[in-house]
Formats: C-alpha cells, structure tokens, sequence
C-alpha cells in the first residue's frame, strides 16, 4: 500500500512539473499586440495650459533575444486644455507613432525606451509634427494562457522647434 502510494505520489508530481512546464507565461513568450488606454498628466510649462489627456493605443512586441522584445505602438491622445482668459476652453488630438524596445528585468516587470513622432490633428498653426522619446516601466500579468494586463508608467516629451511639451503617462492594457 505504502509503495503505491509512493508511486502515485512520484507519478503525479512528474505529471504536474511537465504540464506546468508546458505552460508559458504569456508575458514573456512570443509575439503579441495591446490594446490600452492612456491617460497624460502634463508637467512643467505645459501643465500650465494643458489639465489631462486621454487616448488610446494599439502595441505590438516581438521577441528578439531572451527577455528582449522590439516594440510598435500606435494609437491616438486628447489634450484638455484649461479655460483661457475670455472662457475658451482648447482641445487638441494627436497620433503618437513610436518604435522601441522592451527588457523584462524579472518574470513580469519590464523597462522600455521608444522614439517616434507625434502628428496634430489640427489645421492651422497648432498642427505639425512632433519628435517623441519616451523611458518607461510596467508589468504584465498573466491572466489566462494567453492573454495579460499590461500596466505600465512613463515620462514622454514631444519637441517641435523649440518648444517642448512633456508629461507623465500611465498606459493599462491587454495582451494577446
């Protein structure tokens, strides 16, 4: 009785280790996109004309060494702006458009860096086109076999002649 239940015990202990690792974490295996909002929360000079911003973006991350993924990101973001002097209140929308890298430092955390442009979507003086350099840092958590919330903080700064707008983003996401 006491060696089958060794047995059994043995059996099902190899059982379990190969199915778990059959099983990857979604995070880190593969190639993947995201969907996400983004929320801005501007700083400096800009913090004076601009309260929030809100968008949305699409991600794509492929491996390309262990722990190391390239990354794509797309997606689009709207400035409130604060009421002027005569109760006019702005908005503007932009196109982020970014490439870069993503290094999992542990199973889940990541920091990244991208750069890219950022296009208006107005007309007239406001419009134009923006460089973008971004350092960020998140995690992914895994929450089925191949999907994961995506979490993550960065400082982004756009720059066009001579002006430069810069903010605090946060970007909450899923992966799949």
């Amino acid at each position: 009785m006491k060696k089958r239940l060794l047995l059994a015990t043995i059996a099902a202990f190899f059982t379990v280790k190969t199915s778990m690792a059959q099983t990857g974490d979604p995070a880190m295996e593969g190639s993947k996109f995201g969907l996400g909002a983004d929320f801005a929360f501007p700083m400096g000079a800009f913090k004076d004309q601009t309260n929030y911003g809100v968008g949305a973006s699409l991600l794509y991350q492929h491996p390309i060494a262990k722990n190391l993924n390239i990354t794509g990101n797309v997606g689009y973001l709207e400035l409130q702006g604060k009421k002027t002097i005569i109760n006019l209140k702005y908005t503007e929308g932009f196109i982020p458009v970014k490439a870069g890298a993503r290094y999992f430092l542990a199973e889940n955390i990541y920091g990244g860096a991208e750069l890219g442009v950022s296009i208006s979507t107005a007309s007239g003086n406001g419009s134009g086109t923006s460089f973008i350099y971004v350092p960020s840092a998140g995690v992914e958590f895994p929450v089925s076999d191949t999907g994961s919330v995506d979490v993550g903080i960065r400082y982004e700064s756009w720059t066009r002649s001579s002006n430069t707008r810069s903010f605090i983003g946060i970007r909450a996401g899923y992966n799949f």
